[in-house]
């Protein structure tokens, strides 16, 4: 078959080693060689491109600093990349296939690491000077802190929130910041090392069920669209979860074919990762559920005799069971909750249409409201690209609906659609949210997933298509040469190269520090610099040299008052959008003061063009600008 990544000519590395009449292939030549280099350079290429940003030495509060070290970001990273993609290039152009193919396998796996590396060292550059993480003690960060803090001081589990990453923390935090103190140095560090790992960890999972040009081409988009390095824990765990689900389908097919005492052990390996993934973040399993559970029912040997059923039934058995051991802190917690901790938190991606699901806006949306976002595009208001993913989509189910992974993306897409909207028509009457805007992610990336796997059957199809039609002297030939295909691969990941740079810098660009009366995403790496250090002295690049002390606080649960907050709303339109009077009042709630009056006309000045002209030390339309904005008053 011709592709984009097609095998090989003249075979494998165990093949070459079996003509040379050699029964013992050399060291390099062993099946784990190469999969363990492609981890090894990914995650090299990301560490190595982290700590080469250190060297960077820019004010990070100042815009033109800032823009500085972009620019350092993108030359660091020309000056690695270059060198890998003219190596590519090369083998593509010159020498075996068989050197190219473990050339491209290296290369591909460098480039995931190091379009992350750039997100990693753009956040090296924003916490220059500070010890303290992105968000310092405020938001999110602030709250893991806390959990982190109650874990070392012996008092538990942070509740249903999921116990990994604050687990980390707090082990982190023991080994190199003498403990409780440390929790947010611990974040600090954590932030920058899984921001720099999530490109890695996002290509090799891929690389279980794709070659490498395709796994780069979902890992890459998806590591700079759905990083988020304030919380880099959370989405590579979605990024993660399908390609596992395909291997763990994959795996459940192959059951009836081995002993059972294999097909147990290998169910009980995936539900002891799927129970790993569980611990770090739990969110995603909730979203793919309902479709996988359906995928599951659908997949199962009904008609291939007892022997398969029984055998798949152990696999099962296995994997659920290596689910519950691992995950069984979670789930405990999980049980005893029973669902008594809604999530009442509203914010712009709530008010906006719940249809819309190619773009996510936080609760740092700056000057946008539900009126201005999301922009309209040109057909019925989807925009270019939602069509081509849409399109993309149809590829796939059209031409590819047998392949595994279509069918798992698609089962993962369903349920999320579907739960999104049921919690939100729910959303009124229960006044809960339940985190249903997060369904946005998931339904995108299994959308990018559908989009690439329909490039590739088509690729693959109309590379057929051509060598049956154009082939028309040797039917072993391929109208299409090998040597072609491998020049286009190559030009294609050089693409996908520069893309990912670009990419890289407009993901990190968003969170350099900003003034948080900006409430922009800049407004966390800001709070950062507003921390005093450990030795009492405020941060180098303290904006005017002012800082507060860090507190040192337990996890505490607020009362649920069993009504929404809505963030991001004035006093004023609260009534209107959330549905009840504000808890609080602010500038849209005061009255306005009184115009001054005016001074009558002279009886002997001209009446022409005095009345209604403005005071010289009062421009007109004052009271207008002195409105607040509808996002800078009244956020949690």
């Amino acid at each position: 078959m011709t592709n984009l990544v097609s095998d090989p000519t003249g075979g494998t590395l165990e093949d070459a080693s079996t003509r040379s009449g050699d029964d013992s292939p050399r060291w390099w030549q062993r099946r784990w060689v190469a999969p363990a280099a492609e981890a090894a350079v990914s995650v090299g290429a990301a560490g190595v491109y982290t700590l080469l940003c250190t060297r960077i030495v820019v004010n990070p509060i100042n815009r033109i600093g800032q823009v500085s070290g972009l620019a350092k970001l993108q030359e660091y990273v020309a000056v690695l990349g270059l060198p890998v993609l003219a190596v590519l290039l090369f083998t593509a152009y010159r020498g075996s296939a068989l050197r190219h193919q473990l050339v491209k396998r290296l290369v591909c796996a460098v480039l995931a690491g190091l379009a992350t590396g750039v997100v990693a060292g753009g956040v090296v550059i924003a916490l220059r000077g500070t010890p303290w993480p992105l968000g310092g003690q405020e938001g999110d960060p602030g709250v893991i802190m806390a959990m982190a803090t109650t874990i070392m001081d012996g008092k538990g589990l942070p509740g249903v929130y999921p116990p990994g990453f604050p687990m980390a923390m707090a082990l982190w935090s023991e080994l190199f910041y003498g403990g409780r103190t440390g929790a947010g140095f611990a974040l600090h560090d954590l932030q920058i090392l899984f921001t720099a790992l999530f490109g890695p960890m996002a290509y090799l999972s891929w690389r279980l069920v794709l070659r490498p040009f395709w796994a780069l081409l979902i890992a890459l988009p998806a590591s700079v669209v759905f990083l988020d390095p304030i919380r880099p824990y959370s989405h590579i765990v979605m990024v993660m979860l399908v390609p596992v689900l395909v291997a763990f389908f994959r795996a459940m097919g192959r059951a009836p074919a081995r002993r059972p005492r294999t097909a147990l052990l290998l169910g009980l390996a995936f539900g002891a990762v799927f129970g790993a993934l569980f611990l770090w973040y739990s969110g995603w399993f909730l979203w793919a559920a309902p479709g996988v559970l359906v995928l599951a029912l659908f997949c199962f040997p009904w008609r291939r005799g007892r022997t398969a059923r029984l055998r798949t039934a152990l696999y099962l058995a296995g994997a659920a069971a290596g689910f519950a051991v691992v995950g069984s802190p979670l789930l405990y917690e999980l049980a005893k909750a029973s669902g008594s901790v809604p999530d009442r938190y509203a914010f712009l991606a709530v008010y906006a249409d719940p249809s819309y699901v190619l773009n996510f806006v936080s609760d740092r949306s700056g000057d946008l409201t539900y009126d201005t976002w999301p922009g309209t595009g040109d057909l019925a208001g989807q925009s270019g690209i939602s069509v081509l993913l849409l399109f993309g989509t149809g590829l796939a189910l059209g031409l590819a609906l047998r392949q595994l992974t279509v069918r798992v993306a698609a089962a993962v897409l369903i349920g999320s659609w579907l739960l999104r909207f049921y919690y939100a028509g729910k959303m009124s009457h229960d006044r809960a949210v339940q985190l249903y805007p997060r369904t946005t992610w998931i339904i995108m990336y299994c959308l990018m997933i559908m989009a690439v796997l329909g490039l590739m059957a088509l690729v693959n199809r109309g590379s057929n298509w051509g060598d049956r039609v154009l082939a028309v002297r040797d039917a072993a030939t391929g109208a299409i040469p090998r040597r072609v295909v491998r020049q286009v691969a190559a030009g294609m990941v050089c693409v996908i190269a520069v893309f990912g740079a670009m990419g890289a810098g407009w993901s990190i660009n968003r969170y350099m520090p900003e003034d948080p009366a900006k409430n922009t995403m800049g407004m966390d790496a800001w709070r950062a610099h507003l921390l005093q250090k450990p030795d009492g002295k405020c941060p180098k690049y303290a904006p005017n040299g002012d800082c507060v002390v860090h507190e040192v606080k337990d996890r505490s649960q607020y009362p649920d008052d069993g009504v929404l907050w809505c963030a991001g709303i004035v006093a004023a339109e609260w009534p209107t959008i959330c549905g009840r009077k504000a808890p609080f009042d602010d500038l849209s709630t005061k009255p306005a003061p009184a115009p001054e009056p005016s001074e009558s006309p002279s009886p002997s000045g001209p009446a022409a063009g005095t009345e209604g002209s403005a005071k010289p030390s009062e421009p007109a339309g004052s009271a207008e600008s002195a409105k607040p904005s509808a996002t800078k008053s009244g956020t949690r």
